[in-house]
């Protein structure tokens, strides 16, 4: 693997992002606009249900979040769409790119691309409603990770499809999230969900995420067990999508349709 291909593919898209205004605003504005949103009705809820002590700073630190793990996940998925659109996929294999170099350089700027557009939302937060999303403390970081990690992994799934079916599958990019959403329990909890839903849910790492920030702010307590379970499922999904991956690009090569991939 060679931190110089990386870093080129890296430059690539970075240069792409931060160049042009319109990007920008829109990597800005979007999540700006939903956190206050939510800020907003976590004010109504406050007023008008005593279900949590702390309604505004649980559901909004919920949102955030949330679309933490929406911005990872949709970012890997526009990085690689970029590649498709302008017919360039086929073209890095001229320097040559390994399959590795492209899926790390991806990762990282999905990061990237991800804190450009909470951050200003995050800052939003404390004058707005008068909470931080700092109050979970050092364990933030463990959600963020396990967020950052099963993100990656729905992108990684989606690119393989778009690998193996074409930019006919570019509609499923749009709209892995908010199929996982309800099964996720981001803003309720498990007991919510019918019997035969909490099933699917437990097997997903979204559950455990949100669960325990959830139990952090509300109880002011940590299940440790929590975050390892999620982890552990984050590590599972990720190495059985990037094995996905390999495999699409194996069966799009030997059937020609690689090199059609932008058409």
């Amino acid at each position: 693997m060679s931190l110089i291909r990386i870093y080129g593919l890296f430059l690539r898209h970075f240069f792409l992002i931060t160049r042009s205004f319109p990007r920008i605003l829109d990597l800005i504005y979007w999540p700006s606009i939903q956190i206050t949103l939510w800020g907003f009705i976590s004010n109504f809820f406050a007023s008008h249900s005593s279900y949590y002590n702390n309604a505004v700073g649980v559901i909004l630190t919920c949102a955030i979040l949330y679309d933490f793990l929406f911005r990872t996940s949709i970012g890997f998925n526009m990085l690689f769409l970029e590649e498709i659109w302008s017919r360039n996929f086929t073209n890095l294999f001229i320097a040559p790119m390994k399959i590795s170099e492209i899926i790390t350089s991806l990762v990282i700027t999905a990061l990237i691309r991800a804190l450009i557009g909470l951050i200003p939302a995050i800052i939003l937060t404390s004058p707005l409603f008068g909470i931080s999303i700092l109050d979970l403390g050092i364990y933030l970081f463990f959600l963020f990770l396990s967020l950052y990690i099963f993100g990656i992994t729905l992108g990684i799934l989606v690119s393989s499809g778009l690998l193996r079916f074409g930019p006919s599958f570019e509609n499923i990019a749009w709209s892995t999230m908010f199929l996982l959403a309800p099964f996720g329990c981001i803003y309720y909890p498990i007991e919510t969900l019918p019997e035969i839903f909490q099933k699917i849910a437990y097997a997903l790492p979204l559950v455990y995420i949100f669960e325990e920030a959830r139990n952090i702010l509300i109880n002011s307590s940590v299940n440790l067990e929590n975050l390892y379970t999620a982890l552990k499922l984050n590590t599972v999904y990720l190495l059985l999508a990037i094995t996905l991956f390999y495999y699409s690009f194996s069966v799009a090569r030997k059937k020609g349709t690689l090199i059609n991939i932008g058409e």
